[in-house]
C-alpha cells in the first residue's frame, strides 16, 4: 500500500514540528503541506483508514474531543474567529481519513469562504505557507495544547 498519511506517521518522531504538533494513540496532528492559509491543520489516524464507519469505537471517542481542542488553539494562536470541520479524503492519493480543521479569519474574502476555502490547498511552493512558518504555528499551537483544560 502506498499511502502518504502512514508513510508521515511511520515516520514518528523524525518528522519535523509541522507534521507532529500533537499526538495520541490514535491521532496525529499536522499543518498542512500545501496550504497558502497559516494554521490549516489536518487530523489524522494513525492507523489506515479510508471511510469514517470504519474507525473504531476508541478512535471515534476522541475524535469530537480533537476537533474541538484544535479549533480553541486555532482560535488562540491565530486570532480565527471560527473554525472549519471539514472531511472528504477523496483527493487522489489521499485517500486515507483525514479532517481539515482550517482557520476562519475575519478578514477572509467572501469569496475564499466556505466550500470555497479549499482555493488555499495545493497552492505553488511560493504561494504556501514556509515551512518556518509552519514549524512556528505548529509550537505555539503545541503549547497551547499543553495547557490544562
Amino acid at each position: 500500500m502506498d499511502c502518504f498519511t502512514c508513510r508521515q506517521t511511520s515516520a514518528g518522531t523524525t518528522l519535523p514540528p509541522r507534521e507532529r504538533i500533537a499526538e495520541d494513540d490514535h491521532w496525529r496532528v499536522a499543518h498542512s503541506f500545501d496550504s497558502a492559509l497559516p494554521g490549516w491543520l489536518v487530523l489524522l489516524p494513525r492507523r489506515h483508514v479510508t471511510a469514517i464507519a470504519d474507525l473504531t469505537d476508541a478512535e471515534a471517542a476522541t475524535l469530537g474531543t480533537w476537533q474541538v481542542r484544535l479549533s480553541r488553539a486555532l482560535r488562540e494562536v491565530t486570532g480565527c474567529v471560527k473554525t472549519y470541520v471539514i472531511q472528504m479524503a477523496e483527493r487522489n492519493g489521499f485517500a486515507h481519513v483525514h479532517f481539515h480543521i482550517v482557520p476562519r479569519m475575519a478578514d477572509l474574502p467572501p469569496d475564499h469562504r466556505g466550500p470555497q476555502i479549499f482555493r488555499y490547498l495545493a497552492q505553488p511552493s511560493l504561494a504556501q505557507v514556509p515551512d518556518d512558518e509552519k514549524d512556528r504555528l505548529a509550537r505555539a499551537i503545541a503549547a497551547h495544547l499543553a495547557l490544562p483544560t
